[in-house]
Order: C-alpha cells, then sequence, then structure tokens
C-alpha cells in the first residue's frame, strides 16, 4: 500500500499493526489513505483469526493531523463531498468493527487525526501526545464522529469548550479527563499497546467480540435495553464450545485452547 504500513504479529498473526505511513506531512490523510484505509478494515473484518488491531502514525511526531488540507485546497463541494462519504464510512466501519482497535498516539493527533484515534475501542499516549479538534478554525466542525465520541468519553461541558475554541490538550490532561486510558514514556504507545493486544489474544475470542458489541450498542440506549444485549451475548457464550474449554482449561490448571465456536 501507498499510504500504511500493514504488518501482522503473533504465532496465528492475530494482531494487525495499521500505521498511517506519510510521515513527511505528519500523515495527513489524503484520499489515497482514506481509500485505503477503507478497503484494509473492509478485508480484515472478515477474518476470523484477527483478535486485535493496532493503528498509530509513523515518523514519531505524528499520530495524524488529520485531512490533507493541501489536497483538499481549491477542491470543488462535490469532491470534497465524495472524500467525505469514505470517511463517513471508516466511522462506522471502526464503530462496528468486529474486534478491538486500539490508537496508538505519539505526538500530535489533531483534527481528523483526533476522531479518528476516538473512534478506537480506547487510546494509548506517550507523553508526547497533543489532542484537538480545530475544525471550527476552519470554518467546519468535526466531521468523523469527533463531536458524538469527544463527548461521551470527557462530558459533554468540556467536549464543547474543546470544539468550540479548537484548543489542544496534552497527554496529561487528556488522561484526567478520561479521553486516554494510560500515558507511557515517548516512544512506548506501540509497544504498550503490542503487549495489550496480545493480552486481548489470550481471551476467549467470541467473549471478546461479544463484549465489544454489548458495551458500543449498549452506550447508545438505556440501562434495561443495554442489559438485554449482555444476556442475549452471555446466554449465546453458554452454548459456545470455548465456555467449555475456558472451564476446563481452569479446572486442569492450564493454557485454554479456544477455537473461536
Amino acid at each position: 500500500m501507498e499510504t500504511l504500513k500493514v504488518e501482522f504479529k503473533g504465532e496465528n498473526n492475530e494482531i494487525l499493526i495499521v500505521t498511517l505511513n506519510r510521515p513527511e506531512v505528519m500523515n495527513a490523510m489524503n484520499t489515497k489513505m482514506l481509500e485505503e484505509r477503507l478497503a484494509l478494515f473492509r478485508e480484515q473484518a472478515e477474518n476470523e483469526d484477527l483478535r486485535c488491531v493496532i493503528v498509530t502514525g509513523a515518523g514519531g511526531k505524528a499520530f495524524s493531523t488529520g485531512g490533507d488540507l493541501k489536497e483538499r485546497n481549491n477542491m470543488a463541494n462535490r469532491s470534497w463531498r465524495q472524500q467525505h462519504r469514505i470517511i463517513e464510512d471508516l466511522v462506522l466501519l471502526y464503530r462496528d468493527f468486529p474486534v478491538p482497535i486500539i490508537a496508538a498516539v505519539e505526538g500530535y493527533a489533531l483534527a481528523g487525526g483526533c476522531e479518528m484515534a476516538l473512534s478506537a475501542d480506547f487510546i494509548i499516549a506517550s507523553e508526547t501526545a497533543v489532542f484537538g479538534m480545530s475544525e471550527i478554525l476552519r470554518g467546519i466542525i468535526p466531521g468523523a464522529g469527533g463531536p458524538q465520541n469527544l463527548a461521551r468519553v470527557i462530558g459533554a461541558p468540556r467536549a464543547k469548550e474543546l470544539l468550540y475554541t479548537g484548543r489542544r490538550i496534552n497527554a496529561d490532561l487528556a488522561y484526567e479527563w478520561g479521553m486516554v486510558n494510560r500515558v507511557v514514556p515517548k516512544g512506548m504507545a506501540l509497544e504498550t499497546s503490542l503487549e495489550i493486544a496480545y493480552q486481548i489474544a489470550e481471551s476467549a475470542p467470541l467473549a471478546v467480540r461479544a463484549a465489544k458489541t454489548s458495551v458500543t450498542r449498549g452506550s447508545e440506549v438505556d440501562f434495561h435495553t443495554a442489559y438485554v444485549l449482555d444476556l442475549a451475548a452471555y446466554n449465546m457464550l453458554v452454548s459456545s464450545e470455548d465456555r467449555l474449554e475456558g472451564v476446563a482449561a481452569f479446572n486442569e490448571k492450564r493454557k485454554p485452547r479456544w477455537k473461536n465456536r
């Protein structure tokens, strides 16, 4: 791929690392990168061996600074909307992706880059990370799920302040506000994310997928409706071969051998 570096890790290639690979422009996302990401994630959504995805940025200076404004300069409205439809598809694909996605952030995660990080299941940030959505300073608002994801993560009042002003915040404040799960030393975001990905890969795959669906969909509805989702997943898993294997492995004091069924 021209704009992405794709690498599998693990004995069964169960972990996928996707690196945004345009470091010369702070990993700004042009149409080619958007198209390649969409094609890759659509393909990998059908990969039954996959357990976790990590998204990161090349170069260390930026996760991504958002859309490539040089490409967008003087872009016709029709072309802009066509490009944005790719982004809209990506937002929903990330949210509905069957396995966890971790954003490993070094440096700037701005505008669409910040939105992309927030679309992941959670963020691991290095101490160099800087987050912000500056779209309002360019005459628009974030269009990749940013307002909704940000408000759900840090609360509406804080989200409104950041969105109305384009203010940037550092990794420590992002952690304090609950935007990121961990702040790690410079250069350690990917390594830490990979450690977590291996831990996820050791869990029962059907159960991880069910937990992701339950939490993601459950956050959109009232408690009673969400609890129905929990119970539907729970009762489905009771009948699975992996549930039998998990209990047997515990009693036999060994590592479970998951069959993903």
